[in-house]
């Protein structure tokens, strides 16, 4: 039996060999190895097969001559899931007229066998400089990663220093620290980047991100699910659900359209999370499905009928995270329903087909919005409840992250603390009519 002080050196050298085992960034993946392994692959190609809804508007849109936003994209995954020779070389013309790393890194690696080799050599030193890209936003380090693991046959060490940097620099050091700690890190738009990056990380390198800030993540599809408006908006292509945004002006349809190819990600990320089951209940219905020349390439990737889903009608209708400081809420999962939200700073109230800024000094009387109650500040802060069941008051526009004196009913006081975005919550835990009051603590 080996003495104790001669296993420590030997349990610390087997630990080390298990951490850089965990940590290889070496990419030994066959092609394609963006956002199309093995599985996806079967999926899209039964979908030809089929010649399913989302395939044949894809391919009316490439093969009729639509004017394509990302037409390298279009063609190459046209090419790649058909075979078809002719769009692949369209995707290489496009590819090298675009000067995007990220439809180039696409048509590199899934267009390989189709093209040439000067065209591939051509592809590869567009995309070289995109490794040397210094950008730190969400969009510039996902394609860095893409035209990284695109690369790695032809410079694999290049490759793998970029994708450590991405991974234990700028996520495990920066991003996934402050989601923990609830800063606002990413932003409503990050998300569909981040899933691109996230399927090519844990594709190629088994690494799921997610681990990394679990509960952020946990909690995002609820986050997503109530944050659109209840109404719909009809646009001549399809109908789209739009996400709650800040200003004035007419809805972002792009936007809504990469927030539903987001949740499509999300739900092709994790397949078996409840959360995401009711995210795909939400997504599966035909008059959302994307049509557009925008769309319709990223509907035939992601969408997967053959997923099973629960009904969105059994998800909650109150969100509430004090970490980061996200509140909505609506009255029924009907499009006519009343919905609450904060959004950017803004406090709105979508009634009647429209949205409302609420003035957070307005002295109003509690809403209640499905199971919440929520009151703006106001001047006076002292607020009538009167239910019948247990309630959470939400008190909004207060000053951040400030300690406050609750009293209810002059007998049940409490020391609370407002959230990073100004929302104090009151739980009533049982039945109750009563005078609440309000105090910054001293």
């Amino acid at each position: 039996m080996l003495p104790r002080t001669l296993c420590l050196p030997a349990i610390l050298l087997l630990w080390g060999f298990t951490a850089a085992a965990a940590d290889d960034f070496r990419v030994y993946t066959d092609s394609p190895r963006l956002l199309l392994r093995p599985g996806r692959m079967r999926l899209l190609q039964r979908e030809r097969q089929r010649e399913s809804m989302r395939w044949q508007q894809f391919q009316a849109l490439v093969t009729g001559g639509a004017q394509m936003p990302e037409p390298a994209f279009a063609e190459a995954l046209f090419a790649v899931v058909s075979g078809d020779a002719e769009a692949a070389q369209r995707a290489v013309l496009a590819a090298l007229a675009a000067n995007d790393p990220r439809q180039t890194a696409f048509v590199l690696d899934w267009c390989g066998p189709l093209i040439s080799p000067e065209q591939a050599k051509a592809l590869s030193q567009n995309l070289a400089g995109a490794l040397a890209s210094g950008g730190a936003d969400v969009v510039s380090v996902r394609n860095r990663a893409l035209a990284a693991i695109a690369l790695s046959d032809q410079n694999p060490a290049a490759a793998e220093k970029t994708l450590r940097a991405i991974v234990d620099t700028w996520w495990r050091g920066q991003i996934a620290p402050g989601l923990r700690s609830g800063a606002p890190m990413l932003s409503s738009a990050d998300i569909f980047p981040l899933y691109e990056l996230m399927h090519a990380i844990r594709d190629n390198l088994n690494i799921d991100l997610r681990e990394d800030a679990p509960e952020w993540f946990k909690t995002l599809p609820a986050r997503r699910l109530l944050s659109y408006y209840p109404a719909p908006y009809r646009a001549p292509e399809n109908q789209y659900r739009v996400p709650a945004y800040d200003g004035a002006g007419a809805p972002d349809l792009k936007a809504a359209a990469l927030s539903r190819v987001a949740e499509l990600e999300m739900v092709a990320y994790d397949t078996n999370a409840v959360e995401t089951q009711f995210l795909q209940g939400w997504l599966m219905q035909d008059e959302f499905l994307l049509r557009s020349p925008m769309g319709a390439p990223y509907e035939f990737l992601w969408a997967n009928p053959y997923q099973p889903g629960l009904s969105y009608f059994h998800f909650p209708l109150l969100h509430y995270n004090a970490r980061v400081g996200a509140l909505f809420a609506r009255s029924s999962w009907d499009d006519d329903s009343m919905w609450f939200g904060l959004v950017n700073g803004e406090i709105q109230l979508f009634d009647q087909g429209k949205v409302t800024v609420l003035n957070p000094a307005l002295n109003a009387a509690p809403m209640r919005i499905g199971p919440a109650l929520i009151a703006p500040a106001g001047s006076v802060l002292r607020y009538s409840v009167d239910e019948n069941e247990p309630v959470t008051l939400f008190i909004v526009g207060l000053k951040r992250k400030s300690e406050f004196i609750v009293t209810v009913s002059d007998q049940d006081v409490r020391r609370l603390a407002s959230d990073p975005a100004g929302t104090l919550a009151v739980e009533l835990k049982e039945p109750v009519k009563a005078e609440i009051r309000i105090a910054p603590a001293k």
